[in-house]
């Protein structure tokens, strides 16, 4: 799914206009973006949180070159889905159709 495509079914439940989806759309995402720049926690419930994660110095390797490159420390972000989000995703579909089975055990 896309942003376009977020945007269209913002817009469809709605009953909005498409401008007034993508100001929605954009809000949430500027909202997420600002949080996380400002070192918050964001906790959907029965979505999940997101929150930064610290990532120190190194010393890396340019693949083409071989030649030694410092990576400065970063912070990323990073997303936990909650239990919910993890059981509806591996939820058996609804169309009758079968996920694929777990792998036998060789052991007696």
């Amino acid at each position: 799914m896309t942003k376009s495509d977020l945007v269209f079914e913002v817009m469809q439940l709605g009953d909005l206009t498409r401008h007034d989806a993508e100001t929605i759309v954009e809000t949430v995402f500027d909202s997420v973006i600002g949080a996380l720049r400002s070192g918050d926690k964001i906790e959907i419930r029965g979505f999940g949180s997101f929150r930064t994660r610290q990532r120190n110095a190194r010393i890396g390797r340019n693949p083409k070159t071989g030649v030694r490159v410092d990576v400065p420390a970063k912070r990323i972000p990073f997303f936990k889905p909650s239990k919910d989000l993890r059981d509806l995703v591996n939820a058996q579909p609804a169309n009758g159709a079968s996920a694929p089975a777990a792998p036998k055990s060789t052991t007696p």
